[in-house]
């Protein structure tokens, strides 16, 4: 079941620059940073709320974020929604008509497991399952 917005995805050239550009907006320090080695970014997180602003920088040349930035430049990349139940979702979604990226969820940025739409099923939106472990 999906219950709330979980973040929003930004995709950013130089993640540094965008850490403090984003420290100075929020007055907060950044939450958590990480490499997510399966989707080839830098991540960084801050809390704003009950949600969360991930900035994310392509760790490879060959990754679908400096895709993205090559074709877009930098701004929203994704909506990431909370669920409770990833498997059960995305079964639901997909018997609906979603189109999903991958078959099984896959390891997300703080031990989530996240699966994603595709845009073309979404009205042009990237959007994002997150399941946060227990």
């Amino acid at each position: 079941m999906i219950t709330k917005i979980d973040h929003i995805g930004v995709a950013v050239a130089n993640l540094e620059e965008s850490i403090s550009l984003f420290e100075k907006l929020f007055g907060e320090q950044v939450a958590h940073r990480e490499t997510v080695a399966t989707e080839k970014v830098h991540t960084a997180f801050f809390e704003v709320g009950e949600s969360h602003l991930e900035l994310l920088q392509p760790s490879q040349d060959d990754s679908s974020m400096q895709k993205f930035l090559d074709k877009r430049g930098p701004g929203i990349q994704q909506l990431a929604l909370t669920t409770t139940d990833i498997a059960a979702d995305m079964k639901r979604l997909r018997e609906a008509g979603f189109e999903l990226l991958s078959d099984e969820p896959k390891k997300g940025a703080n031990g989530t497991l996240v699966c994603f739409i595709h845009p073309r099923s979404a009205n042009g939106i990237l959007i994002e399952l997150v399941q946060h472990s227990q």
